[in-house]
């Protein structure tokens, strides 16, 4: 089979924005059941068959390296449910051109992965807690699994891990977790990301009115910590604005994806663990690779499919306005 030549166009598509970072879910199995993201029973998962394998992964890697892609993050689902995943992601931290590699995950296997992840390659993690009580845990998650949550941090900190929290805000759920979960970041040397509750869910529970928004989440912490201040010259492309405490107790970081939508900024796609290619988290549609993976496709003929999904990207998801419409899927199947 033909490879790639070393040197391609970019992955840039109508609107001029350049594409150079790749999500990849490798399971939407989970471990916890987050009410905001999937059902608490019948949760209808993807037969294994229809996972896409690690070769196949690996291979559609190299080609979006290829193309120009150069961070990828695994997600699920909970990624670390996927068995051997250290060996996946030691094949990814070898592809040439790929310059950062990360992983997003609930915590809860955390304590005994975090090694291997670590001699894998792996240095960055982020990890979904939303609250540091104990009964808001089991509300939000339908399971009790904070002190293992912890037990992992506290193992991939010491492991040497750059680690980040991230915390979905639910109005009138978790402002009292607001304040507590950044001071304990602050403590440990992490930092938080809040994130703005999305329509995402698969029991169609989200609303606006749910939405905790980013600058009364800023307000907050201005108030109760210490003043927070814009990192100047930040990247346009980061998914969160983030802001320094003035007194030099780290940083925070807000996805604010409804009251602030940075999709002209956006520089992601997104394969399913499923294998389908998205150009966008809201997307309606998708494009699907595994059938070219398992049908003896091309390296070239699948770069021209990424080309042609990334080309019909749309300005954006319209999340405010009423031309928006939820993705069919739900996170877990998306990938976060």
């Amino acid at each position: 089979m033909m490879q790639l030549a070393p040197t391609v166009a970019p992955l840039i598509d109508s609107f001029g924005r350049v594409h150079d970072n790749l999500r990849i879910s490798v399971t939407d199995r989970c471990n916890i059941r987050c009410f905001y993201c999937m059902p608490e029973t019948e949760v209808k998962f993807t037969h294994r068959s229809e996972i896409l394998d690690f070769e196949e992964i690996e291979r559609f890697a190299r080609i979006a390296a290829a193309l120009g892609i150069r961070k990828l993050r695994i997600t699920g689902g909970e990624p670390l449910l996927r068995r051997e995943l250290p060996l996946l992601l030691s094949r990814l931290a070898a592809i040439p051109g790929i310059e950062d590699l990360a992983l997003t995950t609930n915590g809860v296997l955390l304590d005994e992965l975090a090694e291997p992840l670590y001699a894998a390659g792996l240095r960055r993690l982020n990890v979904h807690i939303d609250t540091l009580d104990r009964a808001r845990v089991l509300e939000i998650t339908r399971r009790d699994d904070l002190d293992r949550v912890l037990r992992g941090l506290e193992t991939a900190k010491r492991a040497g891990f750059q680690i980040k929290l991230n915390a979905v805000a639910v109005k009138n759920l978790v402002e009292p977790d607001i304040v507590p979960l950044a001071r304990f970041a602050r403590e440990q040397g992490f930092e938080v990301r809040y994130i703005e509750f999305m329509p995402l869910d698969a029991q169609n529970l989200w609303d606006r009115s749910k939405v905790l928004l980013a600058d009364d989440m800023l307000a907050l912490l201005s108030s109760e910590i210490s003043p927070l201040v814009a990192v100047p010259d930040p990247d346009p492309r980061a998914p969160a604005t983030e802001y320094a405490y003035a007194d030099g107790g780290g940083m925070v970081g807000f996805i604010a994806s409804v009251s602030r939508p940075f999709c002209l900024n956006c520089n992601r796609l997104r394969i399913t663990a499923d294998g389908k290619l998205r150009y966008c988290l809201f997307a309606i549609e998708e494009d699907d690779v595994k059938s070219m993976l398992r049908g003896g496709a091309s390296d070239q003929e699948i770069a021209a499919l990424v080309r042609r999904n990334v080309s019909g990207k749309w300005i954006g998801h319209e999340i405010n306005s009423g031309k928006f419409v939820a993705p069919p899927r739900p996170m877990y199947q998306i990938g976060g």
